[in-house]
């Protein structure tokens, strides 16, 4: 049974809103925006990530994804979204919000990725950061948990300039680009969160 579960709205309804940015599931007609999004940023992402499959930029693997997208949100174990920018829709990367534990660990661990043309102009911040605001007030997790590589500098200021403390090193933790590789661990406390953003307003609402 899940403790302090929330009723289950419909993948179509929910979009989390950001300064800049919105945030909302992936559906079919994604696709195309997805899938060149995703082939021009390859090379950037792919030191990163898990090796893609062979058929990973395929429509059929996108609509497989979507259908595990939709099952794991129905069943509260992850929550994906695509990040839009806000004046133009147009698709810049997505953040996941994977392995949530209810119960007495309300937690989960926080995935994200950008297009290459799109990195380094904060918009990835800025999308973590309306997650993280449903996350402790809509969802009442109390703790999110994120791991990046010891090299990946990106994404080490990202994590240290949202509050995410460094918690520890894990040696051979991920199976990333075909190789077992350590990570740092960072982590941030619904309190550290809040301590930092205590007005809560509707930007952080679905709709």
């Amino acid at each position: 049974m899940h403790l302090f579960r929330l009723p289950h709205k419909k993948t179509g309804s929910i979009r989390l809103y950001g300064e800049d940015v919105y945030l909302r599931p992936a559906k079919l007609a994604d696709f195309e925006a997805w899938r060149q999004l995703r082939a021009a940023s390859r090379a950037f992402l792919t030191p990163w990530e898990p090796v893609w499959p062979l058929d990973d930029l395929s429509k059929p693997a996108f609509h497989r994804r979507i259908l595990r997208q939709d099952r794991e949100r129905a069943e509260d174990l992850a929550h994906g979204y695509l990040i839009f920018r806000a004046g133009d829709d147009e698709l810049l990367g997505g953040v996941t919000l994977g392995n949530l534990r209810r119960g007495v660990a309300q937690c989960a661990t926080l995935g994200y990725w950008m297009g290459e043309k799109h990195a380094g102009h904060g918009f990835m911040g800025k999308a973590v950061r309306a997650l993280l605001r449903h996350v402790f007030v809509d969802m009442r997790l109390h703790r999110v948990e994120a791991a990046c590589a010891p090299n990946n500098e990106r994404s080490r200021r990202l994590l240290e300039k949202l509050g995410f403390h460094r918690e520890g090193f894990a040696r051979a933790y991920l199976l990333i680009d075909g190789a077992w590789q350590d990570h740092l661990l960072f982590a941030i406390l619904e309190s550290d969160f809040l301590r930092e953003e205590p007005t809560y307003d509707a930007m952080s609402r679905q709709t």
